[in-house]
C-alpha cells in the first residue's frame, strides 16, 4: 500500500478492508496476533492508521483484545455465521417491506440508480465492481425504510458479514442470479408489493441449504490457498 498523499482516515479504512479480507481468506487465522506495528510495515503507513483500523476491526467484532496478547483475530464457527446471515435477511426484509410502504419518489430512484449501476458491473462481469455497487442497492433500500434505528442496526450487522458476503459473490454465476434477484425486489418496491418485497429480499441474503455449503466451501478452499 502506497500512503502517498491519501488522508490517514482514508488509508484506516482501505487497511481495515485488506485485513478483513486477510481474515475471512485465513491469511490471517483465528488466534492470530495483529500488531500495529507489524500491520504498519507490512502495509506501508504509519503507526496512526493501523490503530485506526485495528480499532475498526475489534469495533466490528473481526477481532478482540486479550489480556498479554493485545489484537487477537476472533472465530467465528460455521453455525453462528448461518445464525448471523438470518438475522441480516430478517433485518434487509423489513427495510424491503417498509421501503415498499414508505420510500418516497427520491428514494426509490436512487434504488432504481444502484440497480442499474449492478446491471452494468453484472455485464462486464467485475465482480469487484458488482460487490461494491450491490452494497449501494442495499443501502438505497436501507434508506428507503425511513426508520433509522433499522438502518442503523442493518448497516452494523452488513459491516460485520462484509467479507463474507463478499465472498458469496465468488461462487460460479452468483453474480447473475444476485442480480436477477434484485430485480424481482426492486419490480416489488416499486409496485408498493410490501409483502412480496420483503419476501424476495429475506431469500436473497437468507445463506442455507446449498448456498451455505457453497460458501464454507469457499472459506475451506481461501484457507487452504493461504497456508
Amino acid at each position: 500500500m502506497d500512503s502517498g498523499q491519501v488522508h490517514p482516515s482514508s488509508l484506516s479504512e482501505q487497511l481495515r478492508e485488506d485485513v478483513e479480507e486477510q481474515i475471512v481468506t485465513g491469511a490471517y487465522g483465528p488466534g492470530a496476533r495483529l500488531d500495529e506495528v507489524e500491520l504498519a510495515a507490512a502495509f506501508n503507513v504509519s503507526r496512526t492508521p493501523a490503530r485506526e483500523a485495528l480499532i475498526q476491526l475489534g469495533a466490528a467484532g473481526f477481532i478482540e483484545k486479550r489480556q498479554r496478547k493485545g489484537w487477537v483475530v476472533a472465530e467465528i464457527p460455521a453455525n453462528r455465521l448461518c445464525e448471523m446471515f438470518e438475522v441480516m435477511a430478517e433485518l434487509e426484509a423489513m427495510c424491503a417491506r417498509l421501503a415498499a410502504r414508505r420510500g418516497t419518489e427520491a428514494e426509490h430512484q436512487a434504488i432504481l440508480a444502484a440497480h442499474e449501476a449492478c446491471r452494468q458491473a453484472c455485464e462486464a462481469k467485475d465482480p469487484d465492481a458488482y460487490f461494491r455497487l450491490n452494497e449501494d442497492f442495499h443501502f438505497a433500500i436501507y434508506n428507503a425504510s425511513q426508520n433509522q434505528f433499522l438502518i442503523d442496526q442493518a448497516r452494523g450487522l452488513q459491516r460485520r458479514l462484509r467479507p463474507y458476503r463478499r465472498l458469496q459473490l465468488r461462487v460460479r454465476s452468483r453474480i447473475g442470479k444476485s442480480f436477477e434477484e434484485h430485480d424481482a425486489i426492486v419490480k416489488a418496491i416499486m409496485a408498493g408489493d410490501a409483502d412480496a418485497a420483503s419476501a424476495l429480499l429475506k431469500a436473497h441474503v437468507v445463506v442455507q441449504g446449498e448456498r451455505f455449503a457453497d460458501l464454507v466451501a469457499s472459506l475451506e478452499a481461501c484457507k487452504r490457498a493461504a497456508q
